[in-house]
């Protein structure tokens, strides 16, 4: 099995609803992102996948969220836009464009250098 992962950052302000806390009031943080992504076969260049592709991939969700209040982007306009929600987000979008023999195996979202939360599909 073979693992690529690529990193990424971007900034935004949210507020988590329901939550009887501090995070309940706007606030922001500066993102960043880890992508992993797996298969058992490469390509005939012997690579998963390019990983300037995979890096596209990533920044084509992040672009979407950077510097933007996500409780106004889809899905988080209906959704919590929790670390979680947001690392689950980033994992779908990703999976979209990967190749047919390349899967996510985990998308982690670090709010802050010590919070994080991962995402990781079935």
């Amino acid at each position: 099995m073979f693992e690529l992962m690529v990193t990424g950052r971007f900034a935004a302000a949210h507020s988590l609803r329901n939550f009887n806390g501090r995070c309940e009031a706007l606030h922001g943080h500066n993102w960043k992102v880890e992508v992993v992504v797996y298969g058992d076969k490469l390509d005939k260049a012997d690579l998963l996948m390019d990983f300037g592709e995979l890096k596209k991939l990533m920044n084509q969700a992040l672009d979407n969220l950077d510097h933007r209040h996500l409780n106004e982007v889809p899905p988080f306009d209906r959704l919590n836009p929790s670390s979680e929600q947001i690392a689950r987000h980033i994992a779908q979008q990703v999976a979209l464009g990967l190749p047919e023999h390349v899967r996510v195996r985990r998308v982690s979202a670090w709010e802050s250098d010590d919070s994080r939360a991962s995402y990781l599909p079935d």
